[in-house]
């Protein structure tokens, strides 16, 4: 299976858990630059359990439209779990969703920091009463990096629902 194949099988799989347990989804996207909502739009019926899907590329779009702390950027860096927990938060604060999805990282090809290299995501998924984290390193292109991201977010979702 193509990995395009394989992230619309795992959006139609959200899709499905989401509608079975009332649910509505909401993204907050940097590296994947709205890949999971296009994902996730992709599937007839989205409608009925998706909101809506933030793109904050830049650190001042990530204070302004998810209400995440410049000063928690400014120490932590953009790419961080603080800084995907605290997109997904601000992603349910800005939203009607249940539950959202947050991706930050370095796709490369330059970008890389010391201990942050090209590769690396952060994700979060949220709902009113928790928020899960996770720090990943990927391998291979830009493209690759934001494909195993998109399926890696996926995945994580389908549990975080169930």
């Amino acid at each position: 299976m193509s990995n395009s194949d394989t992230i619309l099988d795992l959006a139609a799989q959200v899709g499905k858990a989401l509608q079975d347990k009332g649910l509505i989804l909401a993204t907050a996207e940097s590296c994947t630059g709205g890949g999971i909502a296009q994902a996730i739009t992709e599937i007839a019926g989205s409608t009925g359990w998706f909101d809506c899907g933030f793109v904050a590329y830049s650190n001042a779009s990530k204070t302004e439209m998810l209400d995440v702390s410049a000063a928690l950027i400014a120490q932590m860096g953009s790419v961080s779990e603080e800084v995907a927990a605290a997109m997904a938060s601000g992603a349910l604060g800005a939203s009607n969703a249940h539950i959202a999805i947050s991706t930050t990282g370095i796709a490369g090809p330059t970008g890389a920091v010391p201990g942050k290299p090209v590769g690396t995501v952060c994700f979060g998924w949220a709902n009113a009463d928790t928020v899960h984290t996770e720090r990943l390193v990927f391998s291979g292109d830009r493209r690759a990096v934001r494909e195993q991201t998109v399926i890696h977010a996926l995945q994580g979702l389908l549990r975080f629902i169930n």
